[in-house]
């Protein structure tokens, strides 16, 4: 094995490792309704395609969306499971699970909003700001009884 052979797997092993602390960093802003952190992860011209909503196009109609749909929630979890990255150059995927838990009333009787399914992300390595979301597919496989969760994150 080359020394460029070895060069080249440690910057996979540590684009991979980029790209979930990106996330990482992301969905726990969004837990904490840091909007702008939760924002910066993604590129100018980002595209979220969330089942119930289709396509949602640019980084700040996605923010804007976003916050409108769980502004209602005092409490939220965005829970990443099952992740998995593959680097090619300066382009990447991944997938995993999404599995949300949210209240909108704090205390022992706020009844919780659940909801699950699959994640894929496209990403893009800016030459200033690192890796980005470019795109982001969320699918709801499952959901908790209609009616414990806002009408933004039901299908149908």
């Amino acid at each position: 094995m080359t020394y460029e052979d070895l060069a080249r797997r440690l910057r996979v092993l540590e684009d991979e490792a980029a790209l979930r602390s990106l996330l990482l960093r992301g969905w726990r802003a969004l837990d904490r309704k840091d909007w702008a952190t939760w924002a910066a992860c993604w590129a100018e011209d980002a595209e979220l395609d969330f089942g119930p909503w289709g396509p949602v196009r640019g980084r700040e109609a996605i923010r804007a969306r976003v916050e409108e749909a769980e502004a209602s929630f005092v409490s939220m979890q965005h829970h990443i499971l099952n992740l998995h990255v593959e680097v090619t150059g300066t382009h990447a995927v991944g997938s995993g699970y999404m599995w949300f838990v949210a209240v909108t009333d704090s205390g022992p009787a706020a009844v919780p909003h659940s909801m699950g399914g699959p994640y894929d992300w496209e990403f893009r390595r800016d030459p200033r700001r690192g890796w980005l979301v470019v795109r982001q597919r969320l699918g709801v496989w499952w959901t908790t009884d209609a009616t414990t969760g806002p009408d933004a994150f039901r299908e149908g």
